[in-house]
């Protein structure tokens, strides 16, 4: 089993910048990849960013260039530094695991980021 708890979200205005954290258990942490996603109100769960085992990392257009994900092994942490928000980056912030044996998703139970305009 795997266990994934996030924290950092909050309240902050645009232009500013929070960092997210994500401590994963339960499993070995460095030969998972792991992603962020996020949910806005009313809106279906999309996918933020990701980052392989390896560190490969991918950030999705709507925030290239204002957020980065990355990795501490030694912690099992992957984190989501975001900066530069704007209103529209207001959700809940889930961490995200696949395990190809189990044939499952991991989630975390999700931190809400609001952005002020």
């Amino acid at each position: 089993q795997v266990q994934l708890v996030e924290s950092g979200g909050g309240l902050v205005q645009a232009g500013g910048s929070l960092r997210l954290s994500c401590v994963a258990s339960g499993s070995i942490f460095s030969s998972r990849d792991m992603a962020w996603y996020r949910q806005a109100p009313g809106k279906q769960r999309e996918l933020v960013a990701t980052i392989t085992s390896g560190g490969t990392s991918i950030v999705v257009e709507s925030v290239k260039g204002r957020f980065t994900i990355s990795r501490d092994n030694t912690k099992n942490t992957v984190y989501l530094q975001m900066n530069s928000l704007k209103p529209e980056d207001t959700g809940v912030y889930y961490c995200n695991t696949y395990s190809l044996a189990r044939g499952r998703n991991y989630w975390g139970q999700g931190t809400l980021v609001t952005v002020s305009s």
